[in-house]
């Protein structure tokens, strides 16, 4: 299969399975990604999700352009019947790590942007380099690209189609961790253990007031998560946290 999935520790593991042809996405690639984001959002068992490449090599190239044959339909006729194949999948309030191994290119970036943490191996090079192929990255990299950093760098990127190296990224802020690449599943595995291991209704609520919020007026965004912490604040889960403390033990969330 060209994606590798399971489930540990209510840790959902997405990897990119084509080693030999950098990672990128033919079209099973992407109906099975589709179907794996589909599940991770229906079970209630995964708190979080890491996404990575196999190899040290490359992350996602994005688009495999041997394998994907031209559209038989009109742009109209696919975008109004199934609008983007990959990136709508992949919006949940379930965080994802994005374990950037290697090349992050076009698509392969795309994707690490609809993530919510992003951590690199030293060897990591990011880039949205369509413009050198007479395309636009159009899944959100015009748009996320400048809202992930400081937009005169992410202008050059988009325009030039020049890559950045894992510090540069780091300095930038695309990036939150630079390791070396034995080390990055390990720290990857870490980010998601700690994840996994806070409330699941809690979590959900801290990205969804972080996320939305951006779009508001600062007074609007804090009454939101205002509003978010009045729905936690009778849940089970958040009894059983406040017991636990008091305790000194582990506490047992049940997601209600």
């Amino acid at each position: 299969m060209p994606v590798n999935y399971m489930v540990e520790d209510h840790v959902a593991y997405v990897t990119l399975n084509r080693p030999d042809a950098m990672n990128s996405l033919d079209p099973e690639s992407v109906a099975q990604l589709a179907d794996i984001w589909a599940e991770v959002r229906r079970n209630d068992d995964i708190r979080v999700s890491v996404l990575s490449g196999t190899g040290e090599k490359s992350f996602c190239t994005g688009t495999d352009m041997k394998k994907t044959p031209p559209p038989a339909e009109c742009m109209a006729s696919i975008w109004l019947r199934e609008g983007q194949p990959i990136l709508p999948h992949m919006r949940m309030w379930k965080p994802i790590i994005a374990a950037i191994n290697g090349y992050a290119i076009g698509g392969g970036l795309e994707m690490a942007l609809a993530c919510d943490i992003r951590i690199a191996s030293t060897t990591a090079k990011f880039g949205l380099t369509e413009v050198k192929v007479a395309s636009l990255a159009g899944l959100n990299g015009t748009q996320c690209l400048p809202r992930a950093i400081p937009q005169a760098v992410a202008m050059k990127m988009l325009l030039t189609g020049a890559m950045i190296d894992a510090q540069e990224a780091l300095r930038v802020g695309l990036i939150s961790d630079v390791v070396e690449p034995a080390e990055l599943a390990e720290l990857a595995k870490k980010y998601a253990g700690m994840i996994a291991a806070n409330a699941p209704l809690s979590v959900k609520a801290a990205k969804q007031a972080a996320l939305m919020g951006l779009d508001m007026p600062l007074d609007h965004g804090i009454a939101f998560s205002h509003l978010l912490w009045g729905t936690l604040r009778d849940t089970e889960d958040r009894k059983e946290g406040f017991q636990a403390f008091s305790e000194k033990r582990a506490p047992q969330w049940k997601g209600r």
